[in-house]
């Protein structure tokens, strides 16, 4: 998902043609994946496309003017240089969902069960306590759990209780 946003925004702002092929391609691999196991052929075939779809953004780079030198008296680079750059590095774990059908395409399921905690520190500038800090990981932690199953909220907080206690009436 992190991909796909840099990528539209490169193609979008910057109109860097190698980010439309990019974005099309790891599109097509995620809806070849969604249709059911990948052949080793057609996980090779998307991968060759993926590496010449990335060499064609890096001599894109490399054929515009050199940004000026860093403090540290290194070249920058431009936003779309270093994204093909990771994509080139990073291939294997990009590409990890076509060979491995428990890797999803987006992490955006763990980048929601991080937000309430980053959303939390900023509202409130931290937590006070260690155990504060826990305690509520460990809330959240309930709470995305039983949602992920599909259980219902109140029921998974009653359960503890009905199951301990009987309730009668007086």
């Amino acid at each position: 998902a992190h991909h796909l946003r840099e990528l539209k925004g490169l193609e979008e702002i910057e109109k860097e043609p190698w980010a439309k092929s990019m974005s099309r391609l790891l599109k097509l691999a995620c809806h070849q994946v969604n249709l059911g196991p990948v052949s080793v052929a057609r996980a090779a075939r998307l991968e060759r496309l993926y590496e010449r779809i990335v060499n064609k953004g890096i001599a894109f780079h490399e054929a515009q003017t050199p940004l000026k030198r860093g403090l540290r008296g290194r070249q920058k680079r431009r936003h779309g240089h270093n994204l093909a750059i990771r994509l080139r590095d990073y291939k294997n774990d990009a590409l990890r969902f076509l060979s491995h059908a428990n890797v999803p395409f987006t992490n955006n399921q763990a980048e929601q069960d991080i937000r309430m905690i980053k959303v939390k520190q900023k509202i409130s500038g931290g937590f006070r306590t260690l155990s504060g800090a826990q305690i509520f990981a460990t809330t959240r932690t309930f709470f995305s759990s039983i949602r992920k199953q599909g259980i219902n909220l109140f029921q998974a907080i009653l359960n503890p209780f009905r199951s301990n206690f009987s309730w009668t009436r007086a």
